[in-house]
């Protein structure tokens, strides 16, 4: 290669790169070299040559060295022209000869009307202005020197400049944060699954456990059964031994001949023996009843609490809130808004109910619950209706129940997520964050984790599913808030 710059260097070793020959495991070319532009195949490496007609265009040469291409080094506006070291000192001084850095388009200088020099700069219309253009258009606007105008400019793109530097590093931060964060979740992840699996093996040995304890229930109340009816079998049989010898008997006496025969078997209280073999009969129904039935009740009994704990043992685990007790308050709710007896239920009225008018109380559709969440965590399970129009979320109870913008999702102080015209969309400060086309169950949980800063929404299907995530800086305590219009409503389940 001809050239020993450092831009030489690197070019030659890209171009090695892509034409170096292919060896195979003995070292052998086992393809030659190639042109890295029409792929001809050589014989042997080739020498590159710099190609320096593009460096050679973009120098800007004098305007009045014909005989020789001599750099220039300034140029002047008014002649639209380049000049050399030699033809600066020899150049016309008057003003209107304005020399400047080099420019291969001296005429972008000039106002494209008058064709003179821009040399002021009008604030009002945001343009660069010569002196004709001042006298015209200009002259009660606020002007400026370009000189000086460039400068006031400067310094506000020098703050603007450190705006942007501070935004980048803080950007910057935020991107090694993620960074550090992705890099961690495979670790979490395999710790997560570990945990997972283990639980699922810890689950599965406890289900173990209660089945072979339900079965062995099972199983001792059927031996119990079955020794308990074969002791009463066995009793039966004696007393049916002894009833057929006295039905022989009486088979016999009933065909004797002889009176006192007859009626001296009568003093062997052959008769009061009736109540005893009325005695064996009700214990042979009740021996019959105790072999047909289980005590199932005791059964099902231990397989619940067994399944209980399991459950209990594994919300532990995995720190699950408890549903948490949600009850509407009658003294926010609004007169079209009907709610149950046990202040569980909502739906819409077109009939006011004349409540009391109270200070909390909003003007439409609207209701809070009564207890408030000011730190921890908590679930709560809404059942709604699939048609129609609700909303379920959180606000803070500074929200004023009187304003047109009060309703959760529509402000900056609640988050909400709503079914409208057949979708349903997650909401905040009146914009829809995240949509929903449709949701396959009407049931949904909601989760709360106030000093996370987290509110998050779950459709509860078969599969459950993550709707969305809001995260902010909670300043308030905060009302769980509903909101039912038209044939709507909502039901708190849990």
């Amino acid at each position: 290669m001809a050239s020993n710059s450092q831009d030489g260097q690197s070019c030659t070793r890209c171009v090695n790169t892509c034409t170096d020959p292919k060896l195979d495991k003995r070292g052998i070319i086992s393809e030659p070299y190639v042109c890295p532009e029409c792929r001809e195949q050589l014989p042997e490496q080739p020498a590159f040559i710099k190609d320096t007609t593009r460096e050679e265009e973009a120098m800007i040469f004098c305007t009045y060295c014909i005989h020789s291409s001599v750099p220039a080094i300034q140029s002047c506006l008014h002649c639209e022209a380049s000049l050399c070291d030699d033809h600066l000192k020899a150049h016309n001084k008057s003003p209107e000869h304005v020399l400047t850095e080099l420019t291969t388009s001296p005429e972008n200088r000039k106002c494209s009307i008058h064709k003179k020099i821009l040399e002021y700069y009008c604030y009002e219309d945001a343009v660069c202005i010569c002196v004709y253009c001042l006298a015209e258009k200009h002259r009660f606007h606020q002007l400026e020197p370009l000189d000086e105008a460039t400068t006031k400019k400067k310094e506000k793109l020098k703050d603007l400049l450190e705006t942007l530097v501070s935004e980048r590093e803080d950007m910057e931060k935020n991107c090694q944060n993620i960074i550090r964060r992705m890099m961690r979740i495979p670790e979490k992840v395999s710790d997560i699954k570990e945990k997972v699996s283990t639980s699922f093996q810890e689950i599965r040995r406890r289900l173990e456990d209660l089945e072979n304890r339900v079965l062995r229930e099972i199983s001792r109340q059927e031996t119990a059964i079955i020794i308990s009816g074969n002791i009463r079998l066995q009793q039966l049989q004696v007393k049916k031994i002894q009833l057929s010898t006295k039905i022989r008997h009486i088979e016999e006496l009933c065909k004797e001949t002889d009176p006192l025969t007859v009626l001296q078997y009568g003093k062997d209280n052959f008769y009061d023996n009736s109540e005893d073999q009325k005695d064996d009969l009700k214990e042979a129904d009740k021996t019959m009843h105790v072999v047909e039935d289980l005590n199932e009740f005791l059964i099902a009994l231990t397989l619940h609490n067994g399944l209980n704990n399991i459950v209990n043992e594994t919300r532990k685990e995995y720190c699950i809130p408890e549903a948490k007790e949600i009850l509407l308050d009658l003294n926010t709710a609004a007169n079209n808004v009907l709610v149950s007896s046990d202040l569980k239920s909502i739906s819409w009225s077109v009939v006011g109910q004349r409540r009391k008018e109270t200070v909390e109380r909003f003007e439409q559709h609207q209701v809070l619950n009564t207890s408030r969440f000011s730190a921890g965590r908590h679930y709560w399970e809404v059942e709604a209706s699939e048609s129609e129009y609700w909303m379920m979320g959180v606000t803070y109870p500074s929200i004023d129940p009187k304003s047109p913008e009060s309703w959760i999702g529509n402000n900056t102080k609640s988050w909400c997520l709503c079914r409208w015209h057949d979708e349903y969309s997650i909401r905040h400060d009146g914009k829809d964050v995240n949509t929903h086309s449709n949701l396959s169950c009407n049931k949904l949980g909601i989760y709360l984790d106030y000093e996370a800063g987290q509110l998050s929404f779950y459709e509860l299907s078969d599969h459950i599913r993550h709707l969305h995530t809001f995260t902010a800086t909670f300043t308030e305590p905060l009302n769980a808030a509903f909101w039912v219009e038209d044939n709507g409503w909502l039901r708190i389940t849990s």
